[in-house]
């Protein structure tokens, strides 16, 4: 199957899926081609279960990946969001593209940024008067970077804030990282 041709399915799977989505009025966060049954409790691996029963039902033979998470931060905002693709369509994909995003998170001090954003200093001044973050200068250097690189937008008076699409993500990459 060519390339245009495993294109095609996969837009026809997700359009199936978001039709399904919209029959049982369930309303997800964000498009997610693939999304776990809830499973006995008891289930220790219940997401994983789940994932592989969707994946069954959209023939993935090759299985997939999906990550999804409930968080509150620290300031106190609430994220639900999850996501999850085929195994086909990750090994397929353009690995290079990510390689901009990756090196935006691989400083400190932008790490660092990312997280008294998450919790609760928003500002520039207010992420200045942060012990070791260096010049005023050099912190708006850094907030560009993770702004090129979406990690960041600016919302209303200046403030910083991490997409809402990108605080599970960014989760998900420090919990893989510790691994």
């Amino acid at each position: 199957m060519d390339l245009e041709q495993r294109v095609a399915e996969l837009e026809r799977r997700l359009a199936e899926l978001e039709r399904a989505a919209g029959e049982t009025g369930a309303a997800p966060a964000t498009p997610s081609p693939i999304r776990p049954s809830r499973r006995d409790p008891g289930d220790a691996l219940w997401a994983l279960n789940g994932l592989k029963d969707q994946l069954a039902g959209l023939g993935a033979v090759n299985g997939g990946v999906l990550f999804t998470g409930a968080v509150r931060t620290p300031a106190g905002l609430r994220y639900e969001w999850q996501y999850g693709l085929p195994t086909d369509t990750v090994m397929d994909g353009d690995w290079a593209a990510a390689a901009e995003s990756f090196a935006a998170l691989g400083q400190p001090v932008r790490l660092r940024l990312l997280r008294e954003i998450l919790g609760g200093r928003c500002t520039a001044a207010e992420l200045t008067e942060l012990d070791g973050m260096g010049t005023t200068g050099q912190i708006y250097h850094h907030l560009r970077q993770l702004t090129a690189a979406g990690w960041l937008h600016t919302a209303v008076r200046g403030r910083y804030e991490v997409p809402v699409e990108r605080v599970v993500p960014l989760l998900v990459m420090l919990t893989a990282a510790g691994r």
